[in-house]
C-alpha cells in the first residue's frame, strides 16, 4: 500500500505508506510534503500498486495511470508535474482524479460508474467497463458542447445521491438512478435548469452517506455547513426531486454574500482551504464551522481585504500543524 498525493498545483508522487507513521489526536502532526509558495496537498488517498488512477480534464478526456507509474517520493518531496507525465493538450486543464480499484474485475466494473457534470448543467454517466481499455493519448469521457467545460468526475456504485449546485445559490439533489448510463461519447443529460444565461453549475458532489454535511461558499468569503438530511427525525434537508429541476436555496445570495463558489462533502475531520485570488491562503478545522439551515445566509469564514474575493476552495486532510 502507498499513499498517492496530488498538491493543487498538480504535482504528483506516491510515497511508502510507512513513512505516514499514525499520530494521535492532538499531535502535531508531521510535514507533509514541501510544496512551493502557495501550493498545498489536495488529494491524499492509500492505495495499492496495482489501483489506477483516471484523470479526467476540461475538455472532457480520460486518461489513466496505474498506481505503481507515479514517481515515487519522499514524505518531503514536491513529487512531479502530473501534466508532464500525460499527453494533455496544452491548452487543456485537470480537473478531476478518480482511484479505481481495478479496471480487469468484469463485476467491479460493470457495477460501478462514472458521473461527471459540466458548467452548464450536464451530468452524464457512464459504466466503469468503458474507461477499462487504457490508451496512451487518452480517449473521450464526454462530448463537451461549445461554452461548455468539464467540472467534475466522480466514481459511483450506481445508487448514489447527487448534489448540484450553481453560482446563484441554488442546488439540486436526486439519486443518480434518475440518468441512464449511456455511452463515452455521448453528451449527458440535464441535471440542472440554469437560473439565467450568466449562471453555472459550481460544483457536484456524490453522496454516500446521507447524514454527512455539505459546505457551500461563496465568493465573499461566506459559507455554513447543512445537513443533507436531518440527523434528528432523518427528513431531507434538501430535498430530493427529479433531474433537471431548478433546485432549492442552498445559500441566500446577497451582494454582500457575492455568487456562490464552492459545495463540498465534507466531514468532522477534515479541513478546508481558501485561497483569495490575492494568493493569501487560510486553513481551517471544518469542525470549527457550525451546521445551520439552509436558506440562512452562514457566516463569514474570511476576512477579505478591499475587493479580493475567492479564487478556489478545497477540503483537505486535516493538519495538527500549524494552530492560530
Amino acid at each position: 500500500e502507498v499513499v498517492v498525493t496530488i498538491s493543487h498545483a498538480g504535482y504528483i508522487k506516491r510515497t511508502n505508506l510507512a513513512e505516514y507513521k499514525v499520530q494521535n489526536r492532538g499531535g502535531m502532526g508531521s510535514k507533509g510534503s514541501t510544496t512551493r509558495d502557495k501550493d498545498f496537498l489536495q488529494e491524499l488517498f492509500v492505495a495499492t500498486n496495482h489501483n489506477y488512477l483516471l484523470i479526467f480534464t476540461e475538455k472532457g478526456k480520460c486518461f489513466w495511470m496505474r498506481v505503481f507509474e507515479i514517481p515515487e517520493g519522499s514524505k518531503t518531496s514536491k513529487g512531479r508535474a502530473i501534466q508532464n507525465l500525460l499527453n494533455i493538450e496544452q491548452d487543456d486543464c485537470i480537473k478531476a482524479y478518480v482511484n479505481v480499484k481495478d479496471l480487469t474485475d468484469k463485476e467491479y466494473v460493470e457495477n460501478n460508474f462514472i458521473v461527471m457534470a459540466t458548467k452548464q448543467g450536464v451530468i452524464k454517466k457512464t459504466s466503469l467497463e468503458a474507461y477499462s481499455r487504457p490508451r496512451a493519448n487518452g480517449i473521450n469521457a464526454i462530448t463537451i458542447r461549445e461554452n461548455d467545460e468539464l467540472l467534475e468526475a466522480r466514481l459511483t456504485n450506481g445508487s448514489n445521491e447527487i448534489v448540484l449546485a450553481t453560482s446563484s445559490g441554488r442546488a439540486i439533489r436526486f439519486n443518480e438512478e434518475k440518468v441512464r448510463a449511456m455511452g463515452r461519447n455521448a453528451a449527458g443529460v440535464r441535471g440542472v435548469t440554469l437560473q439565467s444565461a450568466t449562471d453555472e453549475v459550481i460544483g457536484m458532489v456524490c453522496v454516500e452517506d446521507i447524514y454527512s454535511t455539505v459546505l457551500v461558499v461563496s465568493e465573499n468569503g461566506y459559507g455554513k455547513r447543512t445537513y443533507l438530511n436531518d440527523p434528528e427525525d432523518n427528513e431531507p434537508i434538501y430535498r430530493i426531486t427529479n433531474r433537471g429541476g431548478k433546485g432549492v436555496k442552498t445559500l441566500n445570495i446577497t451582494e454582500k454574500t457575492g455568487k456562490l463558489l464552492s459545495i463540498k462533502n465534507v466531514t468532522d475531520e477534515e479541513d478546508l482551504m481558501i485561497i483569495t485570488k490575492a494568493g493569501v491562503a487560510i486553513r481551517m478545522h471544518i469542525d470549527t464551522i457550525r451546521t445551520m439551515g439552509r436558506a440562512a445566509q452562514g457566516v463569514k469564514l474570511i476576512n477579505l481585504k478591499g475587493n479580493s474575493s475567492i479564487a478556489a476552495v478545497a477540503r483537505v486532510p486535516k493538519s495538527e500543524e500549524e494552530e492560530g
